[in-house]
């Protein structure tokens, strides 16, 4: 192999270090080609199988060579595959940019390509000189409140967190045992994603879905179409505030780690107030692995610190945090995704 090339397998150790730093240096324009390929719909146009680059370009009303060079780069990484001279198929990685297929990524690559990223992560050093996230300072608003006042980057965002949602729903199911639960409260829930699969795997449970009241009216509809409006309570509520009181489980997903120590905290100890003693705290969230591996959790926590202040934490500090709460962490459960069940009870 050359080693001025990188195969679709990603064979980037190959090449020389300079090399090397110059890819990793670059990630930006794989990732800006990656939003733009999904952007314009391109894997669902090769579902069907391979298509000229002329045939994408009318499809997509776009400018051929120009759209011949995105692609191209994206071959080089493993995305799409070059089958005949300026005709494109797709690969097992492309499959997942597809709309609507299961653990499709289609939404969460063009959310990542929303120019709200690109300008919080200009004032990343900010973030490192002070600890403070810097999207409000990219983009005049707090992150929750910036995607309600664009709704069509809002609509983005919100379909990336259900897909992404999808995915770890069916994983937490597959890998945590529910036995011995029979009322579970999701606390900061969404639209139900979460809880849907968990009472629709586990029928004689009930459920609680517990939001901010303009949320929670999306979710009642959402838990209706699921046909489990008769054993799943929609409330409305703030979780700074207070949670839903006397139920076996509690049961939070990718809320924790939205937030700095004391908020997180103070999440935490409203569930601990809630909680029967022989309750169930259950976290859904990234733990970071030791050692130097590449790690989810790691990318993870370099968007908390630039964009919400929040944090990915190892086990040890789930542990530190939990006990703070008033928990006890009880054990760790690995899932499918990259999102692991944090179990805790009340001490």
């Amino acid at each position: 192999m050359s080693k001025t090339s990188i195969s679709p397998a990603g064979s980037l150790s190959e090449l020389t270090p300079y090399l090397q730093l110059y890819f990793l240096s670059e990630g930006v324009a794989i990732s800006t080609a990656l939003s733009l390929a999904a952007e314009l719909g391109i894997a669902d146009l090769l579902a069907d199988g391979p298509r000229s680059n002329d045939q994408l370009a009318q499809a997509t009303a776009t400018h051929a060579p120009s759209l011949y060079r995105v692609l191209r780069l994206l071959c080089g990484v493993g995305v799409f595959t070059g089958v005949e001279t300026r005709c494109f198929a797709l690969t097992p990685l492309g499959e997942c940019l597809r709309t609507g297929v299961p653990g499709s990524m289609r939404s969460w690559v063009r959310m990542t390509g929303l120019r709200a990223w690109h300008h919080t992560y200009a004032e990343a050093l900010h973030s490192v000189r002070t600890g403070e996230p810097v999207f409000k300072r990219a983009t005049g608003s707090e992150f929750f409140d910036y995607f309600a006042a664009h709704p069509e980057e809002g609509e983005i965002f919100n379909g990336a967190m259900n897909d992404f949602g999808q995915v770890v729903s069916a994983a937490v199911v597959k890998a945590y045992d529910f036995g011995g639960i029979a009322s579970i409260v999701d606390v900061g829930g969404g639209h139900g994603t979460l809880i849907a699969a968990i009472l629709k795997y586990c029928p004689q449970m009930r459920g609680v879905l517990y939001e901010l009241p303009h949320v929670a009216e999306g979710a009642r509809q959402a838990i209706g179409e699921a046909g489990l409006a008769d054993r799943c309570e929609i409330v409305g509520g703030d979780f700074f505030q207070s949670v839903p009181a006397g139920c076996d489980a509690y049961i939070l997903r990718w809320i924790v780690h939205d937030w700095d120590h004391d908020r997180a905290l103070t999440i935490l100890r409203n569930c601990r107030k809630a909680i029967r003693e022989t309750g169930r705290l259950l976290l859904v969230e990234t733990i970071i692995s030791p050692g130097d591996d590449l790690h989810p959790g790691k990318l993870l926590d370099f968007v908390m610190l630039t964009g919400l202040g929040g944090q990915e934490r190892t086990e040890a500090e789930y542990a530190e945090l939990l006990r703070e709460a008033g928990f006890r962490l009880n054990r760790i459960v690995p899932t499918d995704s990259h999102m692991s069940v944090v179990e805790a009870v009340p001490v």
